[in-house]
C-alpha cells in the first residue's frame, strides 16, 4: 500500500497500520537494518524470488507488500488456503499482460504456500524461471519440509523472528497516537504499564497486538476525561490465552525438543516451563505423556528404572483423574524425570543392536537354544548342549554363547557409572570375566 492510498476506516486496524515504508517496519533488523542483503535489494530495485518462514504475525505480508512498493512491481496476492492451479495461471496471465503493456515486473505473493501441494507448488517454476513473476511466499512451517527442493533451489529463503516486546510496544503506542490510520481520533487513555503488558501478552505477534488493541478500544469507559482502556478491559479480552502454540507445526516441535532436552539436561525447573508452555498451549497431555515415558527409557534408562514406572503410573493416573487435575502427575513425572540419574546406555544398546541385526541378515539359532517338544526335534539336537542357568553356580552358566554360530559376542549395552547401572556394570564385568575364563 503507497503512502497516497486512501485509509478506509472499515478495515481492521492491523490492516491499516500495515508500514508503507521501511523506516515505519517493527523488528526483523537481521534483515533490513541498514546495509542488509535485503534491505540493499529493496532499496536498489533488485526484486528476487524468496521465501519468507516465521511465525503469524511477525511481518511477512507486510514485508512482501513494501518490497512490491519499493520496486514498483504489480502486487498479486494468493491464499494457498482458497487457490488453485487455475487461480495461479490467471495471475500469471495477468502479470504476462503488466509486463508487456506496462513493461512493469509482478510480484506474487503467497500465503501459506506449505500447504499448496507438489503440483500446485510446481506451477510457479516455468514462470519463476522466465522472470515473468518474482515469487514471494510466506510460511509458517519449516520450508525444507514442506516445500519442492525444485521450488526451493529456485528462492532465497529469510526467517523472520518473533517480534521483541519493544517493537510491540512502539506498534501499540502508534496506533494509538495516530488519527488518520490508528485510533488517535478517539482520545484514548491506556497506561504505560498496560501498554507494556498488552505488548508482552501479544507474544511477539503485532497482528496479535492490533486485534487485542482494537477490541479494547470499542469497549473503553469514558471515566469523565475521556475514553479509558484500564486493566479489567484489559484482562477480558486477553482472558482467553495467547501463548503461541502451533499443534503439529514447527514451534509445536521446538517445544517438544526444549522439554526433552531441559530433562535430559537435568533441570526440572526448565522441564516444568517447557510443560507447562505446553498444556497452556493446548497440547494434548496424554501427547506429553507418551514423550514422558519415551525420555524414561531414552535418557534414564536402567540407572533409575523407577522413572519408566513413575512416568507409566503418571499416564495411567491422569487417564483416571483427567484434566486439570490429572495433569499435576505427569509434573511430577517430568520432575522426576529431570532430576533421576541419567543414562542412554539402552537406547545406544538398542539402536546399536536392531542395525546390527538388519545388517547381518538371517541367521540360524544355534541347536541348543531351540526348543525341543517333539521327539523328532530331540533327534535332529534340538536343544542338545543347552545348560538351564538355574543349576549352575550362582545361576549363571560361565562361558555358555547364546548368540548365533559365528557371529562372535559384539558388545551392544555398555551400563555407564551412574545411578543403578553402575552396580549392572559392576555385575556384567565380573560375568564377561567368568566367561572368559571358563573358555581359557
Amino acid at each position: 500500500m503507497a503512502a497516497s492510498d486512501p485509509i478506509n476506516p472499515a478495515r481492521p486496524l492491523a490492516d491499516r497500520m500495515r508500514p508503507t515504508h521501511l523506516d515505519e517496519y517493527a523488528g526483523q533488523l537481521h534483515l533490513l537494518a541498514p546495509g542488509k542483503p535485503l534491505r540493499r535489494s529493496i532499496e536498489e530495485d533488485h526484486l528476487h524470488s524468496m521465501v519468507f518462514w516465521g511465525p503469524p504475525g511477525t511481518g511477512k505480508t507486510t514485508l512482501a507488500r513494501l518490497i512490491a512498493h519499493y520496486c514498483g512491481a504489480r502486487f498479486i496476492t494468493l491464499s494457498a488456503v482458497l487457490s488453485g492451479v487455475k487461480d495461479i495461471r490467471a495471475a500469471v496471465e495477468q502479470a504476462r499482460e503488466t509486463q508487456q503493456q506496462a513493461h512493469r515486473p509482478t510480484l506474487l505473493f503467497v500465503d501459506e504456500v506449505h500447504r499448496f501441494n507438489k503440483s500446485q507448488q510446481d506451477a510457479f517454476l516455468p514462470h519463476v524461471e522466465d522472470g515473468t513473476i518474482a515469487f514471494i511466499g510466506a510460511t509458517t512451517e519449516n520450508p525444507s519440509f514442506e516445500l519442492n527442493n525444485a521450488l526451493l533451489s529456485r528462492v532465497r529463503t529469510y526467517v523472520l523472528k518473533n517480534l521483541e516486546q519493544a517493537d510491540i510496544r512502539a506498534i501499540i503506542d502508534r496506533a494509538l497516537e495516530d488519527a488518520q490510520r490508528g485510533l488517535g481520533d478517539r482520545h484514548l487513555h491506556m497506561a504505560p504499564e498496560l501498554r507494556d503488558l498488552l505488548a508482552r501478552m501479544a507474544d511477539g505477534d503485532a497482528r496479535r497486538a492490533l486485534n487485542l488493541l482494537e477490541i479494547a478500544a470499542d469497549l473503553a469507559r469514558d471515566e469523565g476525561q475521556g475514553p479509558v482502556i484500564d486493566q479489567t478491559i484489559l484482562e477480558e479480552v486477553t482472558s482467553q490465552g495467547l501463548r503461541r502454540f502451533d499443534k503439529g507445526g514447527e514451534l509445536f516441535y521446538d517445544q517438544i525438543s526444549a522439554l526433552h532436552k531441559s530433562v535430559r539436561g537435568s533441570d526440572p525447573d526448565a522441564a516444568l516451563y517447557w510443560f507447562c508452555r505446553m498444556i497452556d498451549g493446548g497440547c494434548d497431555p496424554r501427547y506429553l505423556a507418551r514423550r514422558i515415558v519415551r525420555m524414561a527409557s531414552e535418557d534414564i534408562g536402567n540407572a533409575d528404572p523407577r522413572a519408566l514406572t513413575l512416568a507409566l503410573q503418571a499416564w495411567d493416573t491422569f487417564d483416571r483423574l483427567g484434566s486439570p487435575e490429572g495433569e499435576l502427575t505427569l509434573a511430577q513425572a517430568v520432575i522426576y524425570l529431570a532430576c533421576a540419574a541419567k543414562s542412554n546406555a539402552v537406547y545406544v544398546a538398542y539402536n546399536t543392536a536392531l542395525e546390527d541385526a538388519r545388517k547381518r541378515g538371517t541367521q540360524e539359532v544355534p541347536l541348543h537354544l531351540r526348543n525341543a517338544p517333539t521327539r523328532l526335534m530331540k533327534q535332529l539336537d534340538y536343544g542338545k548342549g543347552y545348560r538351564y542357568a538355574h543349576d549352575e553356580v550362582d545361576g549363571f552358566a560361565a562361558g555358555a554363547c547364546y548368540f548365533p554360530e559365528g557371529m562372535g559376542e559384539p558388545r551392544y549395552y555398555e551400563p555407564v557409572e551412574r545411578g543403578l547401572e553402575i552396580r549392572i556394570r559392576e555385575k556384567l564385568l565380573d560375568l564377561r570375566r567368568r566367561n572368559r575364563e571358563s573358555r581359557s
